[in-house]
């Protein structure tokens, strides 16, 4: 008699969810409606997206919002039989799908499994640029912006209202933060997009070399002048674009003669005497709080009113956590392409960053992952991150040394609902990821989150 061993063997779903979960591949399954009803946790490291925010929703509208090209599924509903394609992700990577129909009694769809592996060498960057978006000039410029932030959505969707005007613009935000990033995104999306755009660092240049470089001069300007003269970059920017960066650097010398290029369209340049007309827009950025700047006599307040007809200010990367994900995987597919090298990343080292602050934003980020992938062999652990990170995440993680017990739990269950809640942003999510009540978690969410009676998703 053969033992039940022998006979059969049997998988919990607990187990079976493990293997899914560790599986190097992703697992897709959509129903016959094109409706998400599985993935796997590879996805997230595709598209920076948690299984519980994708289960439940229309493929297609995945599709739409970007963050995978071509979509495999109308092909599969269309000749329902076993296609294989290849598709770019939003975050550079570049995925072989194969996509398996399985049909009902009358022939038509019930599932489609998908399965994506990551292609080991990136034989085509080029085709891997122009579809994704992530470096080309492409057709659709928000594709350079990973987010799944709304706040950074929201500063996107007034990018895109005010883009097509030429009114002078002021990108504020830490240093890090992406304002160059913004400002190309701005230029794309405005009626001067085949114009130049031209960018200067008003911080990394001299005051000296800085007129000579935005002005130009006339021939015989200064001693040791090109004997030619120069055309300066607000002459070379003309039906384009001219980028400002850091702005608040500039003395107030340059100040008086950009509001006049501001103001009246039109310069002089170093020793010349005529004056030339240019037709340019200004987008300008800073870290500095120029209003302060105003009041310490520092920075032109007729300039800075000038600037600052359309305000944007982009949130630090600490406020933006959902976002620290997808940017991991994003610079870490970008610096595997560059290296030629396969790289992966440790959940516990995922963990770390997510509840890192990032005082230096996005360019820490991308610095510290181009480090990791050159210098760690295979995963990226604990081990090797800098001392720097776990400095600050111990120190993060010390309570304020409340008063009474009483006040320690209040300080704990508030970092707690609120960490959960930037995550899941739901009643239901936040209370399973806590294994509290739906009731109890719509109530805590209420009390640390959120303010005004703002609505609530559930």
């Amino acid at each position: 008699m053969q033992s039940k061993s022998k006979d059969s063997i049997e998988i919990s779903n607990e187990t079976l969810q493990k293997i899914l979960d560790n599986s190097s591949d992703e697992i897709f399954v959509v129903d016959g409606n094109k409706r998400i009803v599985y993935v796997n946790k590879t996805c997230e490291r595709h598209y920076g997206l948690k299984p519980d925010y994708v289960i439940g929703r229309d493929v297609l509208e995945l599709y739409e919002q970007g963050y995978w090209s071509p979509s495999i599924i109308p092909i599969i509903f269309e000749q329902k039989k076993t296609i294989s394609i290849m598709q770019t992700t939003h975050l550079g990577g570049e995925l072989i799908t194969t996509a398996v129909p399985i049909l009902n009694h009358e022939g038509e769809i019930e599932l489609v499994v998908i399965n994506s592996k990551e292609m080991q060498e990136f034989k085509s960057v080029q085709l891997i640029e122009d579809k994704s978006g992530v470096l080309s000039e492409s057709d659709a410029p928000e594709a350079n912006i990973i987010t799944n932030s709304e706040k950074m959505k929201n500063v996107i969707k007034f990018c895109k209202k005010v883009a097509p005007v030429d009114s002078t613009i002021l990108i504020q935000g830490e240093s890090g933060t992406g304002k160059g990033v913004l400002a190309n995104f701005i230029h794309k999306m405005s009626k001067r997009k085949k114009g130049p755009l031209l960018t200067i660092n008003c911080a990394a240049i001299p005051e000296e070399l800085l007129e000579s470089e935005l002005f130009g001069y006339s021939q015989g300007a200064f001693t040791g002048a090109n004997k030619t003269g120069k055309v300066g970059l607000i002459e070379s920017a003309n039906h384009g674009t001219l980028f400002l960066d850091e702005i608040g650097e500039i003395s107030l010398k340059i100040q008086a003669k950009l509001l006049q290029v501001i103001q009246d369209h039109e310069f002089i340049p170093i020793g010349g005497r005529e004056t030339k007309k240019v037709d340019i827009r200004i987008v300008a950025a800073t870290n500095r709080n120029l209003i302060e700047m105003v009041q310490n006599k520092q920075f032109r307040e007729d300039l800075y009113y000038r600037l600052n007809v359309i305000d944007i200010k982009i949130p630090p990367l600490r406020e933006r956590m959902e976002d620290i994900i997808p940017l991991t995987y994003y610079f870490l597919h970008k610096f595997n392409k560059q290296y030629e090298v396969n790289q992966l990343i440790s959940q516990a080292t995922l963990n770390i960053f997510y509840h890192y602050s990032w005082p230096g934003n996005l360019r820490q980020l991308e610095n510290l992952i181009e480090k990791l992938v050159v210098t760690t062999d295979g995963i990226i652990e604990l081990s090797d991150l800098p001392e720097l990170i776990h400095q600050n995440i111990k120190s993060n993680a010390l309570p304020s040394h409340p008063k009474s017990l009483d006040g320690a739990l209040i300080e704990i269950e508030n970092n707690l609902i609120i960490s959960s809640y930037q995550r899941f942003k739901s009643t239901r999510k936040v209370a399973e990821d806590l294994q509290i009540s739906q009731t109890k978690a719509a109530r805590l969410i209420r009390k640390y989150c959120l303010h005004n009676n703002e609505a609530i998703e559930e």
